[in-house]
Protein backbone atom coordinates (compact mmCIF):
# COMPACT_ATOMS: atom_id res chain seq x y z
CA UNK A 1 0.00 0.00 0.00
CA UNK A 2 1.24 3.38 -0.88
CA UNK A 3 2.03 5.80 1.75
CA UNK A 4 0.03 8.31 0.50
CA UNK A 5 -3.17 6.33 0.61
CA UNK A 6 -2.41 5.87 5.08
CA UNK A 7 -2.27 9.21 5.03
CA UNK A 8 -5.44 10.19 3.87
CA UNK A 9 -7.23 7.28 5.90
CA UNK A 10 -7.49 9.12 9.06
CA UNK A 11 -8.44 12.28 7.59
CA UNK A 12 -11.16 11.06 5.52
CA UNK A 13 -12.37 9.24 9.05
CA UNK A 14 -12.12 12.79 10.75
CA UNK A 15 -14.49 14.18 7.96
CA UNK A 16 -16.64 11.78 8.65
CA UNK A 17 -17.33 12.12 12.41
CA UNK A 18 -17.39 16.19 12.01
CA UNK A 19 -20.09 15.54 9.41
CA UNK A 20 -22.09 13.14 11.81
CA UNK A 21 -21.91 15.61 14.48
CA UNK A 22 -22.98 18.51 12.38
CA UNK A 23 -26.14 16.90 11.13
CA UNK A 24 -27.09 15.75 14.95
CA UNK A 25 -26.71 19.19 16.03
CA UNK A 26 -27.89 20.51 12.91
CA UNK A 27 -31.25 18.39 13.57
CA UNK A 28 -31.47 19.24 17.03
CA UNK A 29 -31.03 22.97 15.96
CA UNK A 30 -34.24 22.65 13.31
CA UNK A 31 -36.74 20.64 15.50
CA UNK A 32 -36.07 23.69 18.11
CA UNK A 33 -36.74 26.38 15.60
CA UNK A 34 -39.43 24.22 14.34
CA UNK A 35 -40.97 24.17 18.42
CA UNK A 36 -40.35 27.82 18.75
CA UNK A 37 -42.10 28.89 15.47
CA UNK A 38 -45.30 26.32 16.01
CA UNK A 39 -45.44 28.13 19.78
CA UNK A 40 -45.13 31.85 18.19
CA UNK A 41 -47.65 31.17 15.53
CA UNK A 42 -49.62 29.72 18.53
CA UNK A 43 -49.43 32.90 20.22
CA UNK A 44 -49.85 35.00 17.33
CA UNK A 45 -53.51 32.77 16.39
CA UNK A 46 -54.47 33.98 19.67
CA UNK A 47 -54.42 36.87 19.39
CA UNK A 48 -55.68 37.40 15.26
CA UNK A 49 -58.21 35.09 16.03
CA UNK A 50 -60.17 36.30 18.95
CA UNK A 51 -58.77 33.90 21.88
CA UNK A 52 -58.43 30.59 19.63
CA UNK A 53 -55.94 28.41 20.61
CA UNK A 54 -54.06 25.85 18.68
CA UNK A 55 -55.04 22.36 19.18
CA UNK A 56 -51.69 20.83 20.04
CA UNK A 57 -51.80 23.10 23.13
CA UNK A 58 -55.32 22.32 23.74
CA UNK A 59 -54.76 18.49 23.64
CA UNK A 60 -52.75 19.26 26.43
CA UNK A 61 -55.21 20.21 28.89
CA UNK A 62 -54.66 18.65 32.25
CA UNK A 63 -58.26 19.25 33.66
CA UNK A 64 -59.20 15.80 31.23
CA UNK A 65 -56.53 13.62 32.33
CA UNK A 66 -57.18 14.87 35.94
CA UNK A 67 -61.27 13.75 35.75
CA UNK A 68 -59.90 10.70 34.03
CA UNK A 69 -57.44 9.93 36.93
CA UNK A 70 -60.11 10.77 39.84
CA UNK A 71 -62.58 8.19 38.20
CA UNK A 72 -59.67 5.59 38.10
CA UNK A 73 -58.62 6.52 41.52
CA UNK A 74 -62.38 5.77 43.08
CA UNK A 75 -62.91 2.75 41.17
CA UNK A 76 -66.23 3.47 39.50
CA UNK A 77 -65.92 1.62 36.89
CA UNK A 78 -65.10 -1.40 38.89
CA UNK A 79 -68.76 -1.54 41.09
CA UNK A 80 -72.17 -1.38 40.72
CA UNK A 81 -73.22 1.54 42.34
CA UNK A 82 -76.88 1.22 41.38
CA UNK A 83 -76.45 -1.27 44.72
CA UNK A 84 -76.28 0.81 48.56
CA UNK A 85 -72.94 -0.26 49.77
CA UNK A 86 -72.86 -3.23 51.99
CA UNK A 87 -76.11 -4.44 49.83
CA UNK A 88 -77.38 -7.75 52.05
CA UNK A 89 -75.97 -6.90 55.50
CA UNK A 90 -77.22 -4.82 58.05
CA UNK A 91 -78.45 -0.97 57.02
CA UNK A 92 -76.11 1.86 56.12
CA UNK A 93 -76.07 4.44 58.73
CA UNK A 94 -76.67 8.30 56.88
CA UNK A 95 -76.49 10.96 59.50
CA UNK A 96 -78.42 13.93 58.55
CA UNK A 97 -77.95 17.75 59.60
CA UNK A 98 -79.52 20.88 58.37
CA UNK A 99 -78.96 24.52 57.87
CA UNK A 100 -81.87 26.68 57.49
CA UNK A 101 -81.28 30.03 55.46
CA UNK A 102 -84.05 31.52 55.17
CA UNK A 103 -87.98 31.31 55.59
CA UNK A 104 -89.05 33.21 52.88
CA UNK A 105 -93.16 33.48 53.39
CA UNK A 106 -95.97 32.14 55.22
CA UNK A 107 -99.31 31.92 53.52
CA UNK A 108 -101.99 31.19 56.07
CA UNK A 109 -104.66 31.08 52.78
CA UNK A 110 -102.90 28.44 50.81
CA UNK A 111 -101.97 26.34 54.57
CA UNK A 112 -97.93 26.06 53.18
CA UNK A 113 -94.69 27.93 53.49
CA UNK A 114 -91.54 28.36 51.51
CA UNK A 115 -87.90 27.96 52.63
CA UNK A 116 -84.12 27.83 51.45
CA UNK A 117 -82.17 25.12 53.43
CA UNK A 118 -78.50 23.15 52.97
CA UNK A 119 -79.36 19.56 53.73
CA UNK A 120 -76.36 17.31 54.24
CA UNK A 121 -75.80 13.52 54.01
CA UNK A 122 -72.65 11.40 56.07
CA UNK A 123 -72.20 7.75 55.00
CA UNK A 124 -69.78 5.99 54.24
CA UNK A 125 -69.01 3.70 51.21
CA UNK A 126 -65.96 1.76 50.96
CA UNK A 127 -66.00 0.96 47.55
CA UNK A 128 -65.00 4.71 47.21
CA UNK A 129 -62.20 4.28 49.20
CA UNK A 130 -58.66 5.75 47.52
CA UNK A 131 -54.89 5.42 48.65
CA UNK A 132 -53.74 9.23 50.12
CA UNK A 133 -50.37 9.85 51.82
CA UNK A 134 -51.34 12.98 53.24
CA UNK A 135 -54.68 11.93 54.38
CA UNK A 136 -56.61 14.63 52.35
CA UNK A 137 -60.26 14.50 50.85
CA UNK A 138 -60.94 14.89 46.96
CA UNK A 139 -64.33 17.43 46.46
CA UNK A 140 -65.78 17.35 43.62
CA UNK A 141 -69.54 18.83 41.98
CA UNK A 142 -72.69 17.39 40.41
CA UNK A 143 -71.15 15.82 37.79
CA UNK A 144 -69.59 12.89 39.78
CA UNK A 145 -72.54 12.38 41.62
CA UNK A 146 -74.89 11.30 39.20
CA UNK A 147 -71.98 7.98 38.69
CA UNK A 148 -72.39 7.01 42.65
CA UNK A 149 -74.76 5.86 45.07
CA UNK A 150 -76.36 8.57 46.83
CA UNK A 151 -79.37 8.33 49.48
CA UNK A 152 -83.16 8.54 48.34
CA UNK A 153 -83.94 11.21 51.03
CA UNK A 154 -86.90 13.43 50.32
CA UNK A 155 -89.08 16.00 52.13
CA UNK A 156 -92.73 15.06 52.98
CA UNK A 157 -95.42 16.64 51.95
CA UNK A 158 -93.31 19.24 49.84
CA UNK A 159 -95.45 20.86 47.13
CA UNK A 160 -92.51 21.42 44.90
CA UNK A 161 -88.37 22.40 45.47
CA UNK A 162 -85.54 23.44 43.39
CA UNK A 163 -82.03 22.58 43.65
CA UNK A 164 -80.14 26.31 43.19
CA UNK A 165 -78.48 26.48 40.06
CA UNK A 166 -77.33 29.83 40.01
CA UNK A 167 -74.60 29.85 38.18
CA UNK A 168 -74.22 26.04 38.95
CA UNK A 169 -76.31 23.25 40.87
CA UNK A 170 -75.32 23.79 44.01
CA UNK A 171 -74.21 20.29 45.08
CA UNK A 172 -71.03 19.27 46.43
CA UNK A 173 -69.64 15.42 46.98
CA UNK A 174 -66.69 14.98 48.94
CA UNK A 175 -64.74 11.90 49.80
CA UNK A 176 -62.08 10.99 52.28
CA UNK A 177 -59.74 8.64 51.74
CA UNK A 178 -61.38 5.83 54.20
CA UNK A 179 -64.43 6.02 51.86
CA UNK A 180 -66.70 8.62 54.48
CA UNK A 181 -68.67 10.82 52.01
CA UNK A 182 -70.14 14.02 52.85
CA UNK A 183 -72.80 15.29 50.26
CA UNK A 184 -74.87 18.73 50.37
CA UNK A 185 -77.67 19.78 48.63
CA UNK A 186 -78.76 23.86 48.36
CA UNK A 187 -82.35 23.72 48.16
CA UNK A 188 -83.87 27.18 46.94
CA UNK A 189 -88.29 27.83 46.87
CA UNK A 190 -88.89 24.63 49.02
CA UNK A 191 -92.38 24.85 49.17
CA UNK A 192 -94.07 22.32 51.91
CA UNK A 193 -97.69 22.26 52.59
CA UNK A 194 -98.95 22.07 55.98
CA UNK A 195 -101.30 19.11 56.11
CA UNK A 196 -101.32 16.70 58.91
CA UNK A 197 -97.81 17.61 60.66
CA UNK A 198 -98.88 21.43 60.71
CA UNK A 199 -102.27 22.11 60.35
CA UNK A 200 -102.58 25.66 61.50
CA UNK A 201 -105.01 26.09 64.74
CA UNK A 202 -106.16 29.35 63.64
CA UNK A 203 -108.89 29.46 67.12
CA UNK A 204 -106.81 32.00 68.23
CA UNK A 205 -105.83 33.97 65.50
CA UNK A 206 -104.34 36.45 65.38
CA UNK A 207 -102.85 35.68 68.86
CA UNK A 208 -101.85 32.47 67.95
CA UNK A 209 -98.85 30.25 68.20
CA UNK A 210 -98.05 27.43 65.60
CA UNK A 211 -95.99 24.24 66.27
CA UNK A 212 -94.92 22.98 62.46
CA UNK A 213 -92.32 20.22 61.45
CA UNK A 214 -90.72 19.68 58.39
CA UNK A 215 -90.29 15.71 57.69
CA UNK A 216 -87.55 14.07 55.93
CA UNK A 217 -87.34 10.13 55.18
CA UNK A 218 -86.07 8.04 52.37
CA UNK A 219 -88.17 6.70 50.11
CA UNK A 220 -86.83 3.52 48.51
CA UNK A 221 -84.97 2.45 51.22
CA UNK A 222 -87.11 1.20 54.45
CA UNK A 223 -84.86 0.85 58.00
CA UNK A 224 -84.03 -2.69 56.95
CA UNK A 225 -81.55 -1.20 54.53
CA UNK A 226 -81.05 2.68 55.37
CA UNK A 227 -81.36 4.17 58.91
CA UNK A 228 -81.70 7.94 59.24
CA UNK A 229 -80.57 10.08 62.05
CA UNK A 230 -79.47 13.36 63.19
CA UNK A 231 -75.60 13.50 62.70
CA UNK A 232 -75.23 15.78 65.95
CA UNK A 233 -78.15 15.33 67.85
CA UNK A 234 -80.27 19.19 68.23
CA UNK A 235 -76.79 20.86 67.09
CA UNK A 236 -77.74 19.50 63.63
CA UNK A 237 -79.96 22.23 63.13
CA UNK A 238 -78.54 25.50 62.15
CA UNK A 239 -80.06 28.45 61.65
CA UNK A 240 -78.94 32.23 60.26
CA UNK A 241 -80.27 35.21 61.68
CA UNK A 242 -84.04 34.60 60.46
CA UNK A 243 -86.87 37.71 60.58
CA UNK A 244 -90.09 37.34 58.90
CA UNK A 245 -92.77 40.08 58.60
CA UNK A 246 -95.40 38.39 60.38
CA UNK A 247 -94.12 35.74 63.13
CA UNK A 248 -91.58 35.50 65.80
CA UNK A 249 -89.02 32.38 65.38
CA UNK A 250 -89.09 30.75 68.94
CA UNK A 251 -87.43 28.00 68.94
CA UNK A 252 -85.58 25.53 66.02
CA UNK A 253 -85.56 21.79 67.55
CA UNK A 254 -85.08 18.22 65.51
CA UNK A 255 -86.69 14.86 66.44
CA UNK A 256 -86.73 11.64 64.79
CA UNK A 257 -89.80 8.94 65.07
CA UNK A 258 -90.32 5.83 62.85
CA UNK A 259 -93.75 5.34 60.12
CA UNK A 260 -94.99 2.36 58.66
CA UNK A 261 -96.08 1.59 55.62
CA UNK A 262 -98.31 -1.45 54.90
CA UNK A 263 -96.92 -2.02 51.90
CA UNK A 264 -93.55 -0.99 52.02
CA UNK A 265 -92.71 -1.89 56.00
CA UNK A 266 -91.46 1.00 58.40
CA UNK A 267 -88.94 4.17 57.64
CA UNK A 268 -86.97 6.44 59.85
CA UNK A 269 -88.42 9.91 59.88
CA UNK A 270 -86.42 12.85 61.16
CA UNK A 271 -88.43 16.68 61.86
CA UNK A 272 -87.53 19.58 61.87
CA UNK A 273 -89.79 21.63 64.45
CA UNK A 274 -90.29 25.27 64.77
CA UNK A 275 -92.04 27.48 66.69
CA UNK A 276 -93.95 30.80 65.58
CA UNK A 277 -95.70 33.13 67.65
CA UNK A 278 -97.54 35.78 65.43
CA UNK A 279 -96.87 39.57 65.53
CA UNK A 280 -100.06 41.42 67.38
CA UNK A 281 -98.86 44.93 66.79
CA UNK A 282 -100.14 45.05 62.75
CA UNK A 283 -103.50 43.24 63.89
CA UNK A 284 -103.83 45.98 66.23
CA UNK A 285 -103.19 49.05 63.32
CA UNK A 286 -104.87 47.24 60.80
CA UNK A 287 -108.60 45.63 63.29
CA UNK A 288 -108.52 45.88 66.66
CA UNK A 289 -107.52 49.84 67.17
CA UNK A 290 -110.29 50.59 64.13
CA UNK A 291 -113.05 48.42 65.50
CA UNK A 292 -112.53 50.23 68.88
CA UNK A 293 -113.25 53.78 67.48
CA UNK A 294 -116.41 52.89 65.55
CA UNK A 295 -117.46 51.05 68.76
CA UNK A 296 -116.44 54.46 70.71
CA UNK A 297 -118.46 56.54 67.85
CA UNK A 298 -121.55 54.78 68.13
CA UNK A 299 -122.02 55.95 71.28
CA UNK A 300 -121.83 59.21 70.47
CA UNK A 301 -125.31 59.21 69.50
CA UNK A 302 -126.28 58.66 73.37
CA UNK A 303 -125.36 62.31 73.66
CA UNK A 304 -127.32 64.30 70.54
CA UNK A 305 -131.01 65.02 71.30
CA UNK A 306 -133.49 62.26 70.80
CA UNK A 307 -135.60 64.30 68.15
CA UNK A 308 -132.62 64.75 65.58
CA UNK A 309 -133.41 61.79 63.85
CA UNK A 310 -131.16 62.55 60.52
CA UNK A 311 -127.94 63.19 63.13
CA UNK A 312 -128.61 60.17 65.07
CA UNK A 313 -129.66 57.57 61.97
CA UNK A 314 -126.81 58.60 59.90
CA UNK A 315 -124.55 57.99 62.95
CA UNK A 316 -125.28 54.60 63.63
CA UNK A 317 -125.48 53.65 59.78
CA UNK A 318 -122.33 54.87 58.90
CA UNK A 319 -120.83 53.16 61.87
CA UNK A 320 -122.61 49.77 60.89
CA UNK A 321 -121.28 49.79 57.66
CA UNK A 322 -118.09 50.61 58.82
CA UNK A 323 -117.70 47.51 60.87
CA UNK A 324 -119.08 45.11 58.07
CA UNK A 325 -116.17 46.29 56.06
CA UNK A 326 -113.49 46.06 58.16
CA UNK A 327 -115.45 42.05 58.91
CA UNK A 328 -115.03 41.49 55.49
CA UNK A 329 -111.68 42.58 54.69
CA UNK A 330 -110.49 40.66 57.75
CA UNK A 331 -112.00 37.47 56.32
CA UNK A 332 -110.64 37.67 52.72
CA UNK A 333 -107.16 37.75 53.99
CA UNK A 334 -107.61 34.23 56.18
CA UNK A 335 -108.61 30.63 54.74
CA UNK A 336 -112.15 29.37 55.02
CA UNK A 337 -112.02 27.48 58.37
CA UNK A 338 -115.41 25.99 59.93
CA UNK A 339 -114.45 27.19 63.13
CA UNK A 340 -114.48 30.47 64.88
CA UNK A 341 -111.59 32.44 65.29
CA UNK A 342 -110.59 34.52 68.26
CA UNK A 343 -110.80 38.01 65.88
CA UNK A 344 -114.25 37.04 64.55
CA UNK A 345 -115.19 36.63 68.27
CA UNK A 346 -113.97 40.73 68.81
CA UNK A 347 -115.27 41.80 65.46
CA UNK A 348 -118.54 40.42 65.73
CA UNK A 349 -118.88 41.16 69.28
CA UNK A 350 -117.90 44.61 68.54
CA UNK A 351 -120.63 44.83 65.29
CA UNK A 352 -122.72 44.08 67.99
CA UNK A 353 -122.51 46.57 70.39
CA UNK A 354 -122.73 49.11 67.26
CA UNK A 355 -125.82 47.67 66.31
CA UNK A 356 -127.55 48.09 69.64
CA UNK A 357 -126.61 51.38 69.63
CA UNK A 358 -128.70 51.53 66.91
CA UNK A 359 -131.51 49.67 68.40
CA UNK A 360 -131.00 51.47 71.18
CA UNK A 361 -131.83 55.29 69.34
CA UNK A 362 -135.02 53.55 67.37
CA UNK A 363 -136.53 52.65 71.07
CA UNK A 364 -135.98 56.09 72.20
CA UNK A 365 -137.59 57.26 69.15
CA UNK A 366 -140.62 54.91 69.45
CA UNK A 367 -140.82 55.85 73.24
CA UNK A 368 -140.58 59.49 72.77
CA UNK A 369 -143.27 58.83 70.04
CA UNK A 370 -145.65 57.41 72.51
CA UNK A 371 -144.69 60.07 75.61
CA UNK A 372 -145.88 62.87 73.22
CA UNK A 373 -149.10 60.64 71.76
CA UNK A 374 -150.66 60.26 75.49
CA UNK A 375 -149.49 64.07 76.13
CA UNK A 376 -151.46 64.99 73.58
CA UNK A 377 -154.67 62.57 73.77
CA UNK A 378 -154.69 64.13 77.19
CA UNK A 379 -154.31 67.80 76.43
CA UNK A 380 -151.19 68.47 78.21
CA UNK A 381 -149.56 69.81 75.12
CA UNK A 382 -150.23 73.27 73.45
CA UNK A 383 -152.26 72.92 70.79
CA UNK A 384 -149.26 74.75 68.32
CA UNK A 385 -147.20 71.97 69.06
CA UNK A 386 -146.05 69.76 65.80
CA UNK A 387 -145.19 66.25 66.84
CA UNK A 388 -143.51 65.49 63.44
CA UNK A 389 -141.72 68.79 63.21
CA UNK A 390 -140.53 68.04 66.81
CA UNK A 391 -139.06 64.63 65.87
CA UNK A 392 -137.53 66.27 62.64
CA UNK A 393 -135.36 68.72 64.77
CA UNK A 394 -132.18 69.54 64.50
CA UNK A 395 -131.07 69.27 67.80
CA UNK A 396 -131.57 72.37 69.57
CA UNK A 397 -135.03 71.14 70.95
CA UNK A 398 -135.25 70.94 74.99
CA UNK A 399 -137.79 68.80 76.97
CA UNK A 400 -138.35 71.73 78.73
CA UNK A 401 -139.88 73.35 75.54
CA UNK A 402 -142.92 71.52 76.39
CA UNK A 403 -144.83 71.61 79.64
CA UNK A 404 -144.52 67.90 80.91
CA UNK A 405 -146.56 66.89 84.15
CA UNK A 406 -144.27 65.38 86.76
CA UNK A 407 -144.94 61.32 86.92
CA UNK A 408 -147.82 60.71 89.78
CA UNK A 409 -146.44 59.47 92.93
CA UNK A 410 -147.35 55.96 93.80
CA UNK A 411 -149.40 55.55 97.27
CA UNK A 412 -149.04 52.55 99.04
CA UNK A 413 -152.26 50.85 100.18
CA UNK A 414 -152.13 48.39 102.84
CA UNK A 415 -153.59 44.99 102.65
CA UNK A 416 -154.93 43.22 106.07
CA UNK A 417 -153.43 40.44 107.07
CA UNK A 418 -155.81 38.01 108.23
CA UNK A 419 -154.15 36.48 110.63
CA UNK A 420 -152.57 39.14 112.51
CA UNK A 421 -153.95 40.32 116.01
CA UNK A 422 -156.54 43.52 115.18
CA UNK A 423 -155.39 47.00 115.91
CA UNK A 424 -157.23 48.63 119.17
CA UNK A 425 -158.29 51.52 116.91
CA UNK A 426 -158.17 51.07 112.94
CA UNK A 427 -158.97 54.48 112.00
CA UNK A 428 -156.32 55.57 113.69
CA UNK A 429 -152.89 56.65 111.69
CA UNK A 430 -149.78 54.54 112.05
CA UNK A 431 -147.42 55.43 114.51
CA UNK A 432 -144.94 58.02 113.79
CA UNK A 433 -141.65 57.21 112.82
CA UNK A 434 -143.20 53.92 110.75
CA UNK A 435 -142.84 54.41 106.40
CA UNK A 436 -144.26 51.64 104.31
CA UNK A 437 -142.18 51.59 100.49
CA UNK A 438 -143.83 48.38 97.94
CA UNK A 439 -141.40 47.65 94.83
CA UNK A 440 -142.54 48.45 91.52
CA UNK A 441 -143.30 45.56 89.60
CA UNK A 442 -141.44 45.37 85.65
CA UNK A 443 -144.69 46.60 84.33
CA UNK A 444 -144.68 49.94 86.90
CA UNK A 445 -140.67 50.27 85.49
CA UNK A 446 -141.69 49.91 81.45
CA UNK A 447 -144.61 52.34 81.83
CA UNK A 448 -141.69 54.44 84.03
CA UNK A 449 -139.18 54.21 80.89
CA UNK A 450 -142.12 55.18 78.08
CA UNK A 451 -143.16 57.83 79.62
CA UNK A 452 -139.81 59.62 80.41
CA UNK A 453 -137.67 57.91 77.08
CA UNK A 454 -134.86 59.97 77.89
CA UNK A 455 -133.97 57.85 81.04
CA UNK A 456 -133.02 55.61 78.13
CA UNK A 457 -130.45 57.59 76.78
CA UNK A 458 -128.89 58.36 80.44
CA UNK A 459 -128.69 54.67 80.88
CA UNK A 460 -127.41 53.79 78.10
CA UNK A 461 -124.71 56.06 78.71
CA UNK A 462 -122.93 53.92 81.59
CA UNK A 463 -124.38 50.52 80.35
CA UNK A 464 -122.70 50.38 76.83
CA UNK A 465 -119.14 51.48 78.00
CA UNK A 466 -118.94 49.12 81.13
CA UNK A 467 -120.10 45.96 79.15
CA UNK A 468 -117.48 46.86 76.27
CA UNK A 469 -115.12 47.28 79.05
CA UNK A 470 -116.00 43.89 80.28
CA UNK A 471 -115.99 42.27 77.24
CA UNK A 472 -112.35 44.07 76.09
CA UNK A 473 -111.16 42.77 79.89
CA UNK A 474 -112.52 39.11 79.71
CA UNK A 475 -111.07 38.83 76.09
CA UNK A 476 -108.07 39.83 76.58
CA UNK A 477 -107.47 37.83 79.20
CA UNK A 478 -108.44 34.60 77.30
CA UNK A 479 -106.11 34.88 74.45
CA UNK A 480 -103.44 36.58 75.68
Amino acid sequence: MKPEALTWRPLCLALAVAGLVAMVTGGRAGSGRRKHKEVFLGENSKFKFGGRIDYKLKKQDSTKTLLIKSEQLLRIEEHDFAMRPGFGGAAIPVGIDVQVESIDSISEVNMDFTMTLYLRHYWKDERLAFPSRNNQSRTFDARLVKKIWVPDVFFVHSKRSFIHDTTMENIMLRVYPDGNILYSVRYRDLDVCWTALCSMDFSSFPLDTQNCSLELRAYAYNENDLMLYWKNGNDSLRTDEIVLSQFFIEEFHASSGLAFYSSTGWYNRLYINFILRRHIFFFMLQTYFPTMLMVVLSWVSFWIDRRAVPARVSLGITTVLTMSTIITGVSSSMPQVSYVKAVDIYLWTSFLFVFLSVIEYAAVNYCTTLEEMRKMKRGKLPSTFNASQAMAFDGCFHDNDIELTPFPRMVPTLTPDPLAAPRPNPEAPPAEGTRLRRQRSVRENVDLLLSNSYMIDSYSRVAFPLSYLLFNTIYWSLYT
